[in-house]
């Protein structure tokens, strides 16, 4: 059903079973997928594509024009993956120069005044809750979780798994699987209930958490920590996902728990 009352560009793709309710906008260099839901006074830009099943609510503003002042109006898009939904005044710009794409992943959660930058990359299963801002060119992998008011610094990464607390400050990449708090963020523990939920194995979290001993509380560098981990933990993906995490960050990783009582490991 497409109401009469929203404005929708003759050039628009817009899928089967899509619904747009009155006052939405939707530009031409645009493509929708079976059965979205535009919400009433959403603005879908022009390189905005949106998968199937996605809900993109009141005020919420997708393809926007990148707050960058390097940007100089060239072609770029912003790629909505399915079933990923975009609550009310969320924004997210599209790409510049840089890459020329900004990408949710499917299945992803982005509420309320959530903001994500110019040519950020979200994963699957991810959500950013309310006021969450995404700085330029971030990247968060999936089923990261980022409590509101969230700020991430452009150009840092969150690791697949990650929780960060809410009202934190990032300026440095989190790695996988861990939880991070505080302004600056440090390691407050591993992300334990989340990896459970998910089904990983007690096993699998007990050697998860021996790893991140290592690395974050034992008052090593993340260089001799790697290290030690290499030779003493098993080899599996989860180990190589963290220390190819580490190895291969630009901005440099969060410092451990330097605090008086030690981080909970197990809830």
């Amino acid at each position: 059903m497409i109401s009469p009352l929203a404005y929708i560009h003759p050039d628009a793709k817009i899928g089967k079973d899509v619904i747009v309710e009155p006052f939405a906008y939707i530009a031409g260099k645009v493509e929708i997928g079976d059965g979205s839901w535009i919400g009433p006074h959403a603005v879908i830009c022009d390189g905005a594509t949106i998968g199937r099943n996605c809900k993109i609510h009141s005020g919420a503003v997708v393809a926007g024009i990148p707050q960058d002042l390097k940007f100089r109006g060239e072609e770029s898009v912003a790629i909505i993956g399915d079933n990923t939904t975009i609550r009310e005044c969320a924004t997210i710009n599209r790409g510049t120069a840089a890459k020329g794409i900004t990408k949710v992943g499917s299945n992803t959660l982005i509420m309320a005044y959530a903001h994500v930058g110019h040519d950020c990359t979200v994963g699957n299963n991810c959500v950013l809750v309310n006021n969450v801002s995404l700085g330029g060119e971030v990247d968060v992998e999936d089923w990261a979780i980022l409590g509101g008011h969230v700020a991430i610094h452009q150009f840092c990464a969150i690791g697949t798994h990650a929780m960060v607390g809410g009202g934190s400050t990032v300026t440095k990449d989190i790695p996988p699987f861990i939880k991070a708090s505080r302004n600056p963020t440090v390691y407050m523990g591993v992300n334990s209930i989340g990896l459970r939920r998910r089904g990983f194995s007690n096993e699998r979290i007990t050697e998860i958490q021996d790893m991140c001993r290592i690395l974050f509380q034992s008052g090593m560098s993340f260089t001799h920590g790697m290290e030690k981990v290499e030779q003493i933990i098993p080899q599996s993906a989860d180990r190589d996902l963290m220390v190819n995490f580490i190895r291969n960050s630009k901005r440099g990783i969060m410092k451990g728990y330097s605090g008086s009582r030690r981080p909970e490991e197990e809830e």
